[in-house]
């Protein structure tokens, strides 16, 4: 049987404003002011999927990249290997980025493909897109597969369209997190320099307060007792 996850879950669209300003009453100021100035270069224009990479050190990483860069969700297909994050990689990005993760790759693209993504496969063989000439404005998903393998038949065969980083060496392929940092630094740069709504929505906004600001709560079970206790 078949999964999606979200780590963090979904919210529901009427958000208890009361319950955030609740919560952010046991933050500073400065916590409030960061989370303000991260969100606000926050993106799900663009979203990344990583398929059964074996080294999940590797998945960590590119979850790092999607966290500096400012990409809000990353796709984790895990057919055929079952890792946990590793922590010491991710470096607490997976508390500030939204993780889905799936049992197979053909429910990862339908779900994206039903958010309205295009599917890019990264790949440094076919007729690929160089990644300086990739059009930023369409919503996509990008794929990224193993260094020795990479990815799928599926995939590959679901693709609305491919994209290369342009090489001039004798090797023709980097490691998956190298990859997935110079092409999402590029195409992240590019998409804030356009005239594109990239930006997240008031909705998506919301939601991610309230998350971060219980992430950031150490004992939050306690405090929303009480919050929920209150007549």
């Amino acid at each position: 049987m078949s999964r999606q996850i979200s780590i963090f879950g979904k919210m529901t669209t009427a958000m208890d404003h009361n319950y955030l300003a609740y919560l952010e009453e046991f933050l500073t100021d400065n916590r409030k002011e960061r989370f303000a100035n991260v969100l606000a270069n926050r993106t799900n224009h663009f979203t990344i999927a990583v398929e059964d990479v074996y080294q999940f050190h590797n998945t960590s990483a590119v979850m790092r990249s999607c966290e500096v860069f400012g990409i809000q969700e990353i796709n984790i297909v895990e057919q055929r290997f079952g890792k946990n994050i590793d922590k010491e990689i991710a470096m607490g990005a997976q508390k500030w980025v939204d993780i889905n993760k799936f049992d197979t790759i053909g429910d990862c693209i339908q779900t994206l493909k039903s958010k309205g993504y295009q599917i890019i496969a990264t790949t440094p063989h076919n007729d690929s897109c160089l990644l300086h000439e990739f059009d930023i404005s369409q919503k996509s998903a990008l794929f990224f597969g193993t260094e020795k393998e990479g990815l799928s038949a599926e995939v590959m065969a679901q693709a609305d369209g491919f994209l290369k980083i342009p090489m001039v060496g004798f090797t023709e392929s980097l490691n998956i997190s190298v990859s997935a940092a110079i092409i999402i630094q590029d195409i992240t740069t590019r998409l804030r320099q356009s005239n594109v709504a990239w930006q997240l929505s008031e909705e998506e906004l919301l939601e991610k307060r309230l998350l971060w600001a219980k992430n950031s709560i150490k004992d939050i079970k306690r405090i929303e007792e009480r919050y929920y206790s209150k007549p």
